[in-house]
């Protein structure tokens, strides 16, 4: 009997293991769509015999034709469960956030009538047709055609967008580089160069605005300039940021190098390929005012405490008293006369 209570036990520790695990794999299990979508396998060009073509993955798509082509291509979509997925498609704009990330307009405009909504770029350039609305059998992959119509005024240069496919709440976006043809400009500015923070914790903060027409892939190089000459900076290096055309970023630099006490003037020079170079700078007083403040404190302690020692050093000192009787001195002596007659004696 002992035994057998000991394995009942073990079994029921054992289910509420099971249990707890089960319950804590679940939402993760939850968060998977079970489904994916990615641009459909190309084909490349070949000199084999029979004009065999092997298929080849893309993570993007790649697109590029003159004002009123109309681009085609495939979305490949994937049902890896055992349900039926209905899934809706759509194109979308594409843009930098505040800290240079890629994202795509919304469905529908944000709240307020902000900017965010939709946009009138290439996303709205790309069709789905009638298959915008897509279901897909379980363990069934579908491909899905879509075009890409370039309106006859769009003007030269780069055209982010995306290919957004939306199901229960899950988005999957595959992004779009269309370039139209014509000339191209590659153009940016430093903008905002400001010094923040001290010590190994300061950072320079800075804008980027592209102002060409292609997108860019920037490097930056930072220099400063002490009273006492250069201060150790930092070296170029290419920056985490697809800068898109029209775009403003905010962006930092780690400075660890910065001064504790120096007035520095700090010159970003930020490049791109196709020629692109801007240069901005900025300065400011690198001061430790804690340190400034406990210095003060302590050099107004040591003058009051050097004040209260002579004050003292005066009050105990012995005065000298007067000889008894004598009268109180009234001020110093007047010299003696002496009378002169013109006449010798």
């Amino acid at each position: 009997m002992p035994v057998l209570h000991t394995l009942q036990r073990l079994g029921v520790l054992l289910l509420a293991a099971t249990a707890l695990y089960t319950a804590a794999a679940s939402p993760a299990a939850a968060e998977e769509p079970g489904w994916t979508a990615e641009p459909a396998a190309g084909t490349a060009a070949t000199d084999r015999p029979g004009g065999v073509r092997p298929y080849y993955t893309r993570p993007y798509y790649y697109m590029a034709g003159t004002p009123g082509t109309v681009l085609e291509d495939r979305l490949a979509l994937a049902n890896t469960t055992d349900q039926e997925r209905t899934i809706t498609l759509r194109g979308a704009d594409a843009y930098n956030t505040a800290d240079g990330a890629f994202a795509v307009r919304p469905a529908k405009p944000a709240a307020g009538g902000r900017s965010e909504g939709p946009g009138t770029g290439a996303g709205s350039w790309i069709s789905f047709g009638a298959g915008a609305t897509v279901k897909i059998p379980p363990r069934t992959r579908a491909v899905v055609p879509f075009s890409l119509t370039v309106p006859p005024s769009s003007p030269p240069g780069d055209h982010p967008a995306a290919v957004v496919a939306t199901e229960g709440g899950h988005e999957v976006g595959v992004r779009v580089h269309l370039r139209v043809s014509g000339p191209t400009l590659a153009a940016l500015t430093v903008e905002d160069v400001t010094v923040r923070g001290k010590g190994s914790a300061a950072v320079v903060a800075y804008t980027l605005v592209n102002r060409g027409n292609v997108a860019l892939a920037p490097e930056l190089g930072l220099r400063a300039e002490g009273l006492f000459g250069e201060v150790p900076g930092r070296t170029g290096r290419a920056l985490p940021v697809e800068l898109l055309p029209g775009q403003r970023v905010e962006l930092t630099e780690p400075w660890p190098g910065a001064p504790v006490l120096d007035r520095v003037r700090v010159t970003l020079t930020v490049t791109a390929p196709g020629g692109a170079r801007a240069v901005g700078d900025g300065s400011r007083w690198l001061v430790p005012w804690n340190l400034i403040g406990w210095t003060g404190a302590g050099l107004l302690a040591l003058g009051g405490t050097t004040a209260a020692a002579l004050y003292l050093v005066r009050a105990r000192r012995p005065r000298r008293n007067a000889p008894a009787g004598a009268p109180p001195a009234t001020g110093p002596a007047p010299a003696p006369e002496h009378e002169l007659t013109g006449a010798s004696r």
